[in-house]
């Protein structure tokens, strides 16, 4: 990094705590949806403490522009709910080090897993932790600055693109669910992650470690976050793993599932805008459109029962 960076860092450490030093700072690759950089930072004891600096990105914060406190409040919220979440650390809204408001969070020790070495306890790990994350009902806690998932639902069937994608069904899914939105809601509701994958879980030693990127946070139906993750696993692991991870999460909570197949329309509908867009080699992008047309047949063919 600059050394303009580094005294940008500086100053947000000693922000957080004067008597406290940085010792380095690294810019983490990969986020699209916010600047993520790490710190390095000596307590007054002398304890090394890695944090990260997250600065939500353009989009995120023309679509709310309090996003950096949303999140942060809702980290305070869900790590003493006890869920796997790194912990919050710090909000300066006040612009005086960058442009935009940012937050600091506990630096989790893990990485991403795409091929796990025993997956049944992958998928098992995975809906276990989606079953808590749905455990926090709106009637409990206060999410009211969250916004609600029909709500973005609806917006995006509202806005109906000229030239619809039929290799992938656009056409028949939103005709579909235009005509039944909104679906009824048969399950109270409650937080969603709205984007649970495996991009946004963290894994230590074969353990869940962490769940990250809470950006797109709702309340809503749980079913809308089962249906994106059904999807998201059926691309990394196939249609075997997604049948399992269903079923573990179906046997750990007493949701009324018979909507399901509404919420996997609105998450196939998700992606169409954007798919070419991924930078995936032709073999690749063949794969998931295959997939992707699968699913959509499983949630028609259901419907239809």
């Amino acid at each position: 990094m600059t050394s303009q960076a580094d005294e940008q860092f500086a100053q947000v450490v000693h922000k957080m705590d004067p008597r406290s030093k940085l010792l380095r700072a690294w810019e983490l690759k990969g986020g699209v949806s916010a600047q993520v950089t790490a710190l390095e930072i000596e307590r007054p004891d002398g304890q090394i403490q890695k944090l990260l600096v997250r600065r939500h990105g353009a989009l995120d914060l023309q679509h709310n522009p309090h996003i950096a406190a949303d999140e942060i409040k809702l980290l305070r919220l869900v790590h003493s709910a006890g869920l796997a979440v790194p912990t919050p650390q710090y909000l300066d809204e006040s612009c005086e080090i960058f442009p935009t408001p940012y937050i600091v969070i506990e630096y989790i020790e893990g990485g991403t897993e795409f091929a796990p070495a025993d997956l049944a306890d992958y998928l098992l790990q995975l809906a276990t932790h989606l079953a808590r994350i749905h455990q926090i009902a709106c009637s409990r806690f206060d999410l009211s600055f969250l916004p609600q998932q029909e709500h973005r639902c609806t917006k995006k069937l509202r806005e109906r693109p000229a030239q619809l994608d039929e290799s992938l069904d656009e056409g028949r899914i939103r005709d579909a669910l235009e005509a039944a939105w909104p679906v009824p809601q048969r399950n109270n509701p409650v937080l969603l992650h709205g984007d649970y994958w495996p991009g946004n879980i963290l894994w230590s030693n074969g353990q869940l470690a962490a769940i990250i990127d809470w950006e797109d946070a709702a309340t809503g139906d749980p079913l809308a976050d089962l249906g994106n993750t059904r999807l998201e696993i059926l691309w990394a692991f196939g249609s075997d793993a997604m049948q399992r991870f269903t079923q573990h999460y179906q046997s750990l909570t007493s949701m009324d599932f018979a909507n399901l197949s509404y919420w996997d329309l609105c998450a196939a509908l998700r992606p169409i805008a954007n798919m070419s867009q991924w930078g995936l080699d032709d073999a690749s992008e063949q794969r998931i459109r295959e997939q992707h047309c699968w699913f959509t047949a499983q949630a028609f063919e259901t419907l239809s029962v």
